[in-house]
């Protein structure tokens, strides 16, 4: 009786358990559902990386990612690691993958942020340490994501760098005239390794018009002298300008320095243009057409005639023909008597309102 007795209570137990079961899966499986998780981030595998000496800095350059890439790729990136090899410039060029990995130093770590990504340019420098040594630098960069994963190598970038680049100009400065822009600068007195003599193959001027826009190279060859005309400008602009030094370098190759200080230039017309010239009138019955040649000037408004029968009168005294601006090279005036002797002179107007000297007297009489 008492084995009966518990072996119903133990069949009781086990029913209720079942039940409990039961009823938690039933729970769940009529609860609201849930979107699924986003698959786990994954780090981007490859990365391209450029860069080249400027000075005694090595500039390295490369393209993010999009936060999200396409799948397959390792997602999440957290940092960049910054790969540098030193090795002697005699060497073969046989460096492997893990060769590079066992032997090279991280040099840098740059940690990301959201804003970093989505195909911006990111650059880090490297001050060179190895002046006046035949030395050879590769460079490499990987992504690793917040759970320590990391990429593949970025491609190898080589560079021979030279202790003989000459250091950046001086006193850059402007000098606003009509026609050009003119930047002077003095050139540098020693290398960045402060040897001599400095190792000057000529200068590159950059320029750039506003913030946005990058600076841009106005010279097609390097400048052998310290001067540079930049004519390509529009009065009432703002210029930005810096000048580099360009020096040979170990392989042959043309090395820039660093940068100049950058000077603001905002230049402003006050250049009267020329007095007009080859002025000449020929005469009809009650007209007198007159004729001149056009002003060399680029930024010219147009002109104004003035008239008078009493050549000794003061020129302010003159009568003006032209009230609105004349933007021909012609004139007639038909205002004129039988028999009079007219004389006249002509002024130029720029866009800026800049005024010429008043040209020549010119006279004649209406037949």
């Amino acid at each position: 009786m008492l084995n009966a007795l518990k072996q119903k209570i133990l069949y009781s137990n086990k029913a209720v358990i079942v039940l409990i079961v039961l009823y938690l899966f039933t729970a769940l499986c009529c609860g609201k559902r849930k979107p699924p998780l986003p698959p786990v981030e994954r780090v981007l595998q490859k990365v391209e990386i450029a860069g080249t000496q400027r000075g005694n800095i090595v500039f390295l350059s490369w393209t993010m990612p999009a936060r999200n890439a396409p799948a397959g790729n390792i997602l999440n990136i957290d940092r960049v690691d910054i790969y540098r090899y030193a090795e002697p410039s005699n060497l073969s060029l046989t460096l492997t993958e893990d060769e590079f990995s066992a032997r090279s130093t991280l040099i840098n770590t740059i940690k990301l942020t959201n804003n970093d990504f989505g195909l911006k340019t990111q650059t880090y420098k490297d001050n060179l340490e190895f002046a006046g040594q035949q030395i050879r630098l590769i460079y490499a960069i990987r992504f690793v994501n917040a759970e320590g994963q990391k990429a593949a190598f970025s491609n190898f970038l080589l560079i021979e760098p030279t202790a003989k680049v000459a250091k950046n100009p001086e006193k850059v400065i402007a000098e606003i005239t009509e026609p050009a822009i003119i930047i002077k600068w003095n050139p540098p007195t020693a290398n960045v390794d402060d040897s001599t003599p400095v190792n000057i193959l000529g200068y590159n001027i950059y320029r750039k018009e506003n913030e946005v826009e990058v600076f841009t190279i106005l010279n097609n060859s390097a400048e052998s002298g310290t001067s540079y005309s930049d004519e390509s400008f529009i009065f009432g602009k703002k210029y930005r300008y810096f000048v580099r030094t360009v020096s040979l370098g170990s392989d042959g190759e043309k090395v820039e320095s660093l940068d100049s200080i950058t000077i603001d230039v905002s230049p402003k017309d006050t250049f009267a243009p020329s007095a007009p010239e080859a002025i000449t009138i020929a005469a009809a019955p009650g007209n007198l057409s007159i004729f001149f040649a056009a002003n060399p000037e680029k930024d010219i408004a147009g002109y104004k005639i003035y008239r008078s029968i009493d050549q000794n009168l003061p020129l302010t005294e003159w009568i003006l023909l032209t009230p609105e601006t004349l933007r021909t090279n012609t004139f007639q005036d038909k205002q004129v008597e039988r028999g009079k002797t007219y004389f006249y002179y002509l002024t130029a107007i720029d866009n800026a309102g800049n005024i010429s000297k008043p040209s020549e007297i010119i006279s004649e009489t209406a037949p």
